[in-house]
């Protein structure tokens, strides 16, 4: 058998190996110009409660739906609160118009009232005079024989009545001419702000008997049905905000000073590894720790690490909360040409 094909076979062996261990050696000494992580995504969620307690009537999305800002997600029932509202409106008219009226003043009218009550009052006192004054006369002439001293006494009574009833209707017709006092204006205007403050009050309560959400997300959880009693303790929805996105990944305390704010990179996941998401370093934590259960190995579990984020622009909402991903950062040349 020959065996020069075997040795030259062996010999070309050995040399790709000793070339390969050279190129290995010599690649793993020369700095790299990207950095490659690997992490997870991560977005920001928010807990929606209804800020009333009352029965849900109404929800209109549920988990997966695409939400607006200011979008409306559901509804309580206002039927009870809708009444108090038309009761509070009928109380305000009422203070409306009382206030009116004595703004208004007296009418003309009241004022001619008050003025012919003035003048019977007059008349009356007029009449009690003259009475008085004729019995007086007659007992002077018949030296007290023709009138009784019980006449005279019931004639002054009445004529000081009618004296007395003629002050009151003057002093009524000069507060029906001066009209309502400032105090009871005051009094009238401050029972009807009270009243339109409750009025508005209970159309806040109405408007929050709507649900709606303060930002563009995405529904996560849907955890309230109609029928169920709301409370602010109790959330109604939680929602995953779509923008921003980032990837938390950690950063091996060798490999800090490679890293720097506002670095490009690029983000891809095992669902689309051809389709690279453009990003950029938006966070470096100050402190370190040791590395997360969720990324450590059993050689780096006792390693300190720096946490990072890289911000993302998902425009096709392609990553999803907690998906795994791979960042690959790019390392810009120092001036001697290593990075």
């Amino acid at each position: 058998m020959n065996k020069k094909p075997l040795i030259a076979v062996a010999v070309v062996a050995l040399l790709l190996a000793a070339a390969g261990g050279w190129w290995y050696a010599h690649r793993s000494a020369a700095p790299s110009d990207r950095l490659v992580l690997y992490g997870n995504v991560d977005v920001r969620q928010v807990s929606l409660a209804f800020n009333a307690n009352d029965r849900v009537a109404e929800l209109a999305v549920r988990e997966g739906d695409h939400v607006r800002a200011g979008q409306v997600l559901g509804k309580l029932d206002t039927r009870t609160l809708a009444l108090r509202v038309a009761q509070s409106q009928a109380r305000i008219g009422v203070q409306e118009q009382a206030l009116l009226r004595l703004k208004t003043g007296s009418r003309p009218e009241e004022v001619a009232q008050a003025g012919a009550q003035v003048a019977a009052a007059q008349a009356d006192a007029d009449l009690a005079q003259q009475q008085l004054a004729r019995l007086q006369g007659i007992s002077q002439t018949t030296a007290g024989r023709a009138v009784s001293q019980q006449d005279l006494d019931s004639a002054q009574a009445k004529r000081k009545v009618a004296l007395a009833q003629l002050d009151n209707a003057r002093k009524a017709q000069q507060l029906v001419v001066t009209g309502p006092r400032k105090e009871d204006i005051a009094q009238a205007q401050a029972q009807l702000e009270s009243a339109r403050a409750d009025l508005a009050l209970m159309n806040h309560q109405l408007a929050e008997a709507e649900l709606k959400t303060p930002i563009d997300a995405v529904v996560r959880a849907r955890l309230l049905e109609p029928g169920d009693m709301a409370s602010p303790q109790r959330p109604a929805f939680t929602l995953a905000i779509t923008d921003p996105k980032w990837v938390r990944a950690y950063v091996a305390e060798s490999d800090l000073g490679r890293v720097k704010p506002g670095q490009a990179a690029n983000v891809s996941t095992d669902s689309h590894p051809g389709e690279a998401i453009a990003g950029k370093v938006g966070y470096i934590a100050s402190v370190a720790e040791f590395t997360p259960k969720t990324v450590q190995t059993e050689e780096l579990r006792s390693s300190l690490v720096y946490e990072i984020r890289v911000m993302v622009e998902d425009k096709q909402d392609r990553l999803r909360l907690g998906m795994p991903a791979t960042v690959r950062l790019q390392i810009a040349p120092t001036a001697n040409g290593k990075p």
